[in-house]
């Protein structure tokens, strides 16, 4: 599952505004646990120059890449995110709850539960047009179903369009990215088996505020 233009959603948008950024809160995950930017980024199949966009809150990353992330510091995206639990593993379409990453154009939409020895995570998306994805590769499955539009899926050196009825199911450690090349918003069943969410979390370490972060830091007392 990419950053994009950061357009304006509805979703969620009072709730997130009295959350912390996502990319501070990685920040300071990853501080806590005295990781460098590169040493985050080995583990988590991303670019070093991503990550820094995502930690200055430049750029906003896909949930599938959160996931990664989040996985690499030792927590489940909800660490990071307020995201809507699915009880008794069903969903009904008009009561369905909606969710963005830190206010990004991608809409998703929650279908798996939570339970003991749940090992898939899906969702739906609704996709901007001109939306593209951040490149991003991982361990396990993922399988995509287009429900509306197109979407182009770029893994590896190959290129593939998908339009409504299409599915594609491919390896996520093949380094892969996407994108609706379209002027028409696309919508798509995402389910993979890439873990997403833990039932408990460590404690947030303090966030700093800006004018303390503006202050010099001791060289090397904490890692950059």
């Amino acid at each position: 599952m990419g950053t994009g233009e950061r357009v304006s959603v509805a979703v969620g948008k009072s709730a997130a505004s009295s959350q912390p950024k996502v990319g501070a809160l990685i920040r300071a995950r990853r501080r806590q646990l005295q990781m460098t930017l590169q040493e985050l980024c080995d583990a988590a199949g991303i670019s070093v120059g991503y990550l820094s966009q995502v930690e200055r809150d430049h750029a906003t990353p896909s949930l599938g890449t959160l996931a990664q992330i989040a996985r690499s510091l030792d927590v489940g995206v909800d660490y990071f995110i307020s995201t809507p639990g699915v009880e008794e593993g069903r969903t009904r379409a008009s009561g369905r709850n909606k969710f963005s990453v830190d206010g990004s154009s991608i809409v998703y939409e929650r279908l798996g539960a939570d339970f003991a020895g749940n090992v898939l995570s899906s969702f739906i998306l609704t996709i901007p047009a001109g939306y593209r994805s951040e490149t991003v590769s991982h361990e396990g499955e993922e399988i995509v179903y287009m429900l509306q539009g197109a979407v182009t899926f770029r893994i590896d050196c190959d290129e593939i369009t998908l339009s409504a009825g299409d599915s594609f199911h491919f390896r996520g450690n093949s380094p892969h990215a996407w994108a609706n090349e379209t002027g028409e918003v696309a919508r798509l069943l995402w389910t993979g088996t890439l873990p997403l969410f833990r039932s408990s979390h460590p404690a947030r370490p303090a966030l700093r505020s800006s004018k303390a972060g503006s202050t010099k830091r001791q060289a090397g007392k904490q890692p950059k």
